[in-house]
């Protein structure tokens, strides 16, 4: 197996309307696009530079949408489908592709502009010591998971978008045996309130 550690972006396409929708009332449907835009291009960049592996983009609803056209060309960048399911199912399947083909894999999300280059690599440090990962999020869910093999009890039966994702995922990985590390939780920007988290440039 390879020794490096590929980092999985899952990321929506932002199209004004279907993306940040809970930010519309703050931002309008084209500002809440353009700003999910910006968080997954900072998102990219961070992990491109976190040079850890390989960075796949895995899109929805699928890699050919008109909004992805432009990061074909992104040099170590390559992009999938999420494909079908929910939340959970999604991310296990991510997962269980790369590690296929590597010993290590993280998954992050675009929401979290505060998770750079040298948190992940922190979290695939990490993985040397322990089955899995975590960036939590300080709305109770989390911002990253880092795995050593496929884990798909994980993801099963998870709350997702609730407070209690975070809790309901230790509570696996306790009834899994599992040893896992958890980084400094780190805010996602989901609501309103959120933006006050942005970096100071992004604010106007």
């Amino acid at each position: 197996m390879n020794a490096d550690c590929p980092v999985i972006v899952m990321a929506k396409a932002p199209v004004p309307g279907q993306v940040k929708t809970r930010l519309i009332p703050a931002l309008g449907a084209a500002g809440a696009a353009a700003l999910a835009h910006c968080l997954l291009a900072r998102t990219l960049e961070q992990a491109l530079a976190a040079q850890l592996g390989a960075v796949d983009l895995c899109c929805a609803p699928d890699a050919g949408h008109p909004a992805f056209a432009h990061l074909a060309g992104w040099d170590g960048l390559s992009l999938s489908a999420q494909g079908d399911g929910d939340l959970g199912q999604r991310m296990a399947r991510a997962l269980a592709r790369a590690l296929q083909r590597t010993e290590r894999a993280l998954l992050i999300g675009t929401d979290v502009p505060a998770l750079d280059a040298a948190v992940l690599r922190r979290a695939a440090a990490a993985l040397h010591e322990h089955d899995a990962v975590f960036v939590p999020a300080l709305d109770g869910g989390y911002a990253l998971v880092g795995l050593r093999r496929s884990l798909p009890a994980l993801f099963a039966g998870i709350a997702w978008s609730t407070p209690r994702v975070m809790a309901q995922t230790r509570q696996r990985l306790a009834e899994n045996g599992l040893r896992h590390a958890e980084l400094d939780a780190l805010a996602d920007i989901d609501e309103p309130a959120d933006l006050a988290q942005l970096p100071p440039g992004w604010r106007a």
